[in-house]
């Protein structure tokens, strides 16, 4: 979800630099947790967007001096409470995908391995043995995205991979 980056107030309030689309999305979860795999669990009193963080209100943080000692915690959701809408990801889901030809299916392109947030879309960076291609995450390109078996078929920009003009 983010890093813990601070205090803010003298009941126990943390900042919480978010790691998501927006910092209202952190204000849908009931439950954060400080660990990745979910066995170390927090309740979310209070979760309110501040600029591009999030003031949070945790359970048993209730002071300054408990709150301090949260600084550079990163805290985690599970991936089952997120409820995205369909045909959305995580990056994090995304990554390792193997991204082959829409039309083919048999040419590789490479793996994904990132995606960066632009002002118009996302870019996802496709690694392969020449090196990294980026790629629009548009529907023009990106064609399916199968993540539960690893899979995003595109339809590739003319020159992307081919070098072509």
């Amino acid at each position: 979800m983010g890093e813990i980056t601070g205090t803010h107030s003298i009941h126990g309030e943390v900042r919480l630099n978010p790691w998501c689309d927006s910092p209202d999305f952190v204000k849908k979860f009931k439950t954060l947790y400080f660990d990745s795999e979910g066995r170390q669990p927090v309740a979310l009193k209070n979760a309110r967007p501040h600029g591009n963080i999030v003031i949070l209100k945790l359970d048993d943080t209730d002071t300054v001096e408990q709150a301090q000692k949260l600084r550079g915690k990163v805290m985690y959701i599970k991936r089952s409470d997120a409820h995205l809408p369909e045909g959305t990801w995580f990056i994090a889901e995304l990554k390792g995908c193997r991204v082959v030809d829409a039309d083919d299916g048999t040419v590789c392109y490479g793996t994904l391995t990132d995606a960066s947030e632009t002002g118009a879309n996302d870019v996802w960076h496709i690694t392969n043995e020449s090196g990294e291609y980026l790629i629009p995450a548009i529907p023009q390109v990106v064609i399916d995205t199968d993540v539960e078996n690893g899979i995003v078929k595109i339809r590739p920009l003319k020159g992307i991979f081919d070098h072509e003009d």
